[in-house]
């Protein structure tokens, strides 16, 4: 049987192009539009939001995959960049967004390419059941650097 899950977030508009946003979970901060939008530099945007959902997602159903197949994961960073289309009556869209994760690995006994593939098949699997990966109409992009020690 389906269920469902709710999530809040509060905003707050403060003036100008300022804004404050309280998240269901505790956290709060201030954000603005990008620099290139009229906004301010240094401060969360709705655009690194949306690129730093998709990272973060997958981040967490890849160390949920990690450990389904006994990977003996040492480090995981990721740079994700999100691309969008600016169309010519100013609608923009994110086309793409794309993982480039840093995975280090400790090999044990077994062959390195049957680790390597193990640690692919996480990567698909936390790709596929990321909510957020799943909720975005973005092609979402994984080009992993894999480096596995003994």
């Amino acid at each position: 049987m389906s269920r469902t899950a709710a999530y809040h977030t509060r905003v707050t508009w403060k003036g100008e192009h300022w804004g404050h946003i309280q998240m269901g979970n505790g956290p709060e901060m201030e954000f603005s539009a990008p620099p290139d939008a009229h906004g301010h530099a240094g401060v969360l945007t709705p655009e690194d939001a949306f690129v730093a959902a998709v990272n973060t997602c997958v981040m967490m159903m890849f160390l949920w995959s990690v450990e389904r197949f006994k990977l003996d994961l040492i480090s995981y960073d990721c740079d994700a960049e999100g691309t969008k289309l600016i169309e010519l009556d100013r609608r923009e869209t994110f086309t793409s967004v794309t993982l480039r994760p840093r995975i280090l690995l400790r090999a044990k006994e077994e062959e390195r390419s049957a680790i390597e593939k193990r640690v692919r098949r996480a990567l698909e699997s936390a790709q596929r059941y990321s909510l957020v990966a799943n909720s975005v109409k973005s092609e979402i992009r994984v080009d992993p650097m894999i480096e596995i020690v003994q």
